[in-house]
């Protein structure tokens, strides 16, 4: 890439992220909305179980799968 195709693309990749940060609201976790509803806290175990265990079974059943389901032939 030459110096001006690398300047164009490196302005705007940096307008692009300064316009999203830009536009982008808080959080505002502290303020709370009509109807809010929030889910009582998740213990440490229930965490991992559900963010970490849950995603490796699902994978490991998937590959399972599929290395049952092949039917390319053995060499």
């Amino acid at each position: 890439m030459d110096k001006k195709n690398a300047l164009r693309a490196g302005s705007l990749a940096a307008g692009t992220t300064l316009m999203m940060l830009l536009m982008s609201s808080p959080a505002l976790a502290l303020t709370r909305d009509d109807g809010d509803d929030p889910a009582p806290k998740l213990e440490v175990v229930e965490t991992l179980g559900l963010f970490v265990a849950a995603p490796l079974v699902l994978f490991l059943v998937i590959v399972g799968l599929v290395m049952v389901l092949d039917k390319s032939k053995k060499a």
